[in-house]
């Protein structure tokens, strides 16, 4: 008996105040209601933890059962349940006679809170037959209770007794189906039908075809039931299929949301039919649309985008229903929504979709709400990817977008410059009206990143002469008076000889004197503060756009515009035959360049320009001297610009359309000699997927994952020497959020090893499950012991311990164990994510770490590979942007880990003579990723 034991939870009893039997004895016999109760819980406490005390069993019938309390009939039958009922030798013990009476009046007692509660206790002993047996007939007679509540609790009871043992009721399927067919009460027919369908599915179903029309008018729990007895019997071969499907059909009506669900989810496994699928997914949209819980509407999504994987263009048509969604307030609703209608967005809709996104955007811009910034950047890249993938509705977006470039949240702006970059390479037929565009919306532009962008796009795509000129006119607005220098100091100067009389005047009354801190007399005057806040004034006045980027530091922007500049400049040169026209351009971009160049070395700005920058607007300077000398940097500027940024997008298209290809194509894995299952052949218990796919899946062994033995052998880790009485070795095996020791032990002796005990540790964020029982080793014998570990985090673990045992004379033994250390790499795994969300978790990472490299190796794309394979990270540098014969790579690597944790890390290595050197910077929010993460570095 002790082997069937059931289990409890232990619970934790405070031994420091532990009262003898013979206090209980007297609290029981003595004490007051409130006493008692607090006696049997200390009872109930130390039985669950292995200590019954079986001379109190007496006493408790003696002194509680005949008590009227309900609190103490309720603790009652949790002792009960707990205390030991049978003898040594297996028998029932005598005092539960008394036992079984007592609880034979609580099932007859007129009150029906006390009636319910004993049939509820009775589920819980429902294992012993012996004190079962005398209860049924009193059991059954509470079917016919007039109180619901003992009714509904009175047909749990016939099911968990019918369940262990059925000679005891025999006739219990015909008693619940007697029942069921007079009951009223809608708690106590859910409960019947519910033994029916896992008892005697026939009369079930019986039951079931006999209310079939008044299905909608049925209780939501009852609907429920009804439809998992559905899908129960839809696993066999069933002649009410058609019927069941048109019952699914009526309970998409239903006003229950849970029940919508269940049928829509029902329904799809049923038929594959596509009026069917519709109609499961218009179910979805609506609950999508009225459900107010976040949490089910991207459950309901997720299980709508299943559907739409499986049963393409059908779900076409509930596109626009589907795009309402965007009114939840929730990002993470919208963001999954709007997956969904990307992917079912055709040719047949796309102007709709088009039309009602630009639409929301307009909402965004007129009036604000809560992570308005959010979603009009959201809505912003869907445009984008639509207009991309349907040429046809680009022209009509393109201007819209457009008018964002000034937005204040400048990843909008940002992801506006993407956009129209991309469509002014794809479709020429748009680059003028664009381009004009954009030259008219640069005095809105507030973003640093937004000029760079859209210079470069007026560098790249102004190609009429008109165009250029026209495009150096917009700029002159943005910059302001050239040279700018000049200006700002002419500024200073007016704003000095304003004040020239006052200053000279305050100047000469304002010396007073001043104690230092030595003692002595200083004379402090106003002119030095006065100046320097003159020249706070004229860094603080209104300035166009451009002009006060540079002005604040900002001379990437400054180089950008260098560069720009230039390309124009030498197209207009190739364009024209006007040459003072073409000097004159000429010789006005070199005097903005030298300016840029001079006012940053100037007191002017907030920091000085730097040598990068400094270095770039030369060599453009430089280009613009020579003009027709040399032809190599000619076509730099001009082709091979353009040529990069095409090659960019050609590898971006076809690493999607890989990523596609991956994702629609599955690779069988299976042996030619595999057993095939057949559900037809199968026993009717057996709980196999109503779905097709799930079983073609396991049929292809797509579910299975193969070890590979090789790898097995390299997770070994030796944790004791061959020379120590006990060798120890373990198998590290990381399976999910668990780490799996097996541990074999070899007792290298000749003697018995007694009371042996694998004790171990954790340092880190590891958790040690369960403590290893105590062995006995015969001599030179083995033991296989297992162990698991629950891993909470990705910080680096390590694991130790030691081996115990009794020796000669029971003196204790000891093995100290080698240190078992985890390594992170296998909670680690490749991730992608875009340029802008690793810019900002670039920015918002704390922990860096700077590992500097030097290896022997002479590829450094060969370098890149061996890191990734190594850091189990991918790396988003486009193919295209690191192809060419260069000695020099710089790429950004992107990692997650399976609790979540984001790992970044940036590579810029330079290829020399003596090999490969350089740095890799490393962040995360965790300390310990990116220490483990700079790891392999060092073994390379």
């Amino acid at each position: 008996m002790a082997a069937e034991a059931p289990c409890y939870t232990v619970v934790f009893e405070d031994t420091t105040e532990s009262p003898s039997t013979q206090e209980l004895r007297a609290s029981l016999e003595k004490g007051t209601d409130e006493d008692r109760l607090d006696t049997l819980r200390r009872i109930i406490v130390s039985t669950i933890n292995g200590n019954p005390q079986p001379t109190l069993l007496m006493p408790i019938i003696q002194y509680i059962m005949p008590s009227k309390n309900k609190q103490l009939k309720k603790l009652l039958h949790f002792y009960w349940e707990v205390c030991p009922k049978y003898d040594e030798n297996g028998k029932l013990k005598q005092e539960m006679i008394l036992v079984v009476n007592a609880i034979r009046n609580d099932l007859q007692h007129p009150n029906e809170y006390i009636r319910g509660a004993t049939l509820r206790f009775l589920q819980k002993i429902s294992k012993d037959a012996e004190l079962l047996e005398p209860l049924i007939p009193t059991c059954r007679s509470c079917l016919e209770h007039r109180h619901s509540y003992v009714r509904k609790n009175a047909v749990f009871a016939v099911y968990t007794i019918y369940r262990e043992y059925e000679h005891l009721i025999p006739d219990a399927p015909e008693l619940m189906q007697t029942f069921i067919a007079a009951e009223s009460d809608a708690t106590c027919k859910r409960n019947a039908f519910v033994f029916l369908a896992h008892c005697a599915m026939p009369k079930a179903v019986e039951w079931l075809i006999s209310v079939y029309d008044q299905l909608t008018s049925l209780d939501e729990l009852l609907q429920m039931s009804i439809i998992e007895v559905i899908r129960l019997d839809c696993k066999n071969d069933t002649t009410h299929r058609p019927r069941y499907i048109r019952c699914m059909f009526e309970l998409l009506n239903s006003s229950s949301h849970a029940v919508k669900y269940e049928a829509a989810t029902t329904l799809t496994t049923l038929t594959q039919n596509p009026a069917a699928v519709k109609a499961a997914a218009s179910c979805f949209v609506n609950l999508v649309t009225k459900e107010s819980d976040n949490n089910v509407k991207l459950i309901v999504l997720d299980r709508l985008d299943a559907l739409r994987s499986k049963h393409g263009h059908i779900l076409d048509g509930l596109t626009m229903d589907i795009l309402q969604v965007l009114s939840s307030a929730d990002m993470e609703v919208r963001r999954k929504a709007m997956s969904i209608v990307l992917s079912m967005t055709s040719n047949r809709n796309v102007e709709e979709v088009v039309l009602f996104l630009k639409k929301q955007l307009q909402q965004t811009q007129e009036r604000e709400f809560e992570k308005a910034p959010e979603y009009r950047q959201l809505l912003i890249q869907s445009i984008h990817v639509l207009a991309v993938k349907f040429s046809e509705v680009a022209a009509s977006v393109v201007h819209a977008l457009m008018e964002f470039l000034g937005d204040s949240n400048n990843p909008s702006a940002l992801d506006v410059v993407a956009f129209v970059r991309e469509v002014v390479e794809k479709f020429p037929h748009l680059r003028q009206s664009i381009c004009d565009k954009l030259t008219q919306t640069l005095t809105e532009i507030k973003s640093g990143k937004a000029f760079r962008g859209v210079l470069w796009i007026l560098g790249e795509y102004v190609e009429d002469l008109s165009d250029i000129q026209a495009t150096f006119q917009d700029i002159r607005k943005v910059l302001g008076e050239i040279p700018i220098l000049a200006s700002e100091q002419r500024l200073l100067d007016e704003a000095d000889g304003e004040e020239d009389k006052k200053e000279d005047k305050k100047a000469e009354g304002s010396g007073r004197p001043k104690v230092l801190a030595d003692g002595t007399y200083a004379t402090e005057t106003a002119y030095t503060s006065t100046n320097s806040a003159r020249l706070e004034a004229v860094k603080a006045a209104s300035k166009p756009p451009l002009r006060a980027l540079i002005l604040g530091g900002d001379f990437f922007t400054g180089s950008v515009l260098a560069s720009a500049l230039t390309k124009l400049v030498l197209r207009f040169d190739d364009l024209t035959n006007d040459q003072p026209k073409a000097n004159a351009l000429r010789a006005e971009s070199m005097l903005i360049m030298t300016s840029i160049i001079r006012v940053g070395q100037s007191k002017f700005v907030t920091v000085p320009i730097d040598e990068d920058s400094n270095e770039r607007i030369l060599n453009c300077i430089q280009t613009l001297s020579e003009l027709q000398e040399k032809s190599v940097v000619h076509d730099i500027f001009l082709k091979d610009t353009k040529a990069a940024y095409s090659k960019m997008l050609v590898a971006q298209e076809k690493k999607a359309a890989e990523k596609k290809e991956a994702e629609s194509t599955k690779e069988d894995v299976v042996q030619v000699d595999d057993l095939l299952t057949f559900r037809q052949f199968s026993k009717k218990s057996a709980d196999d997927p109503i779905d097709y796919v799930e079983d073609l899946g396991k049929a292809t062994g797509a579910a299975e994952v193969r070890e590979d033995f090789i790898s097995n052998l390299s997770r070994i880790s030796q944790l004791t020497g061959f020379s120590d009485p006990i060798y120890a070795e373990a198998y590290v095996k990381m399976h999910g959020f668990d780490i799996m020791l097996d541990v074999l032990l070899v007792n290298q002796t000749s003697n018995t090893l007694q009371n042996l005990c694998l004790d171990f540790a954790t340092l880190g964020d590891l958790k040690l499950v369960e403590r290893p029982a105590v062995y006995t080793i015969a001599p030179h014998g083995f033991q296989s012991i297992k162990a698991t570990i629950k891993v909470s985090s990705t910080e680096t673990g390590v694991i130790f311990g030691s081996i115990l045992w009794d020796g000669p004379a029971l003196a204790e033994c000891c093995v100290i164990l080698n240190d078992i250390h985890i390594d992170i790499m296998d909670y680690i795994k490749p991730a992608y994510c875009s340029e802008t969300q690793f810019r900002s978790m670039w920015t918002e990472f704390e922990w860096e770490n700077r590992v500097n490299v030097s290896t022997n190796m002479t590829d450094p794309r060969d370098y890149l590979k061996h890191v990734m394979k190594s850091t189990n990270m991918s790396c988003l540098t486009p193919e295209g942007a690191m192809s060419g014969d260069c000695d020099f790579l710089s790429a950004n690597m992107y990692a997650r880990s399976l609790f979540g944790e984001d790992a970044l890390a940036n590579l810029s290595i330079e290829k020399t003579e003596a090999g490969i050197v350089g740095h890799v910077r490393i962040r995360s929010k965790t300390q310990g990723i990116a220490l483990s993460l700079g790891r392999p570095y060092y073994d390379v």
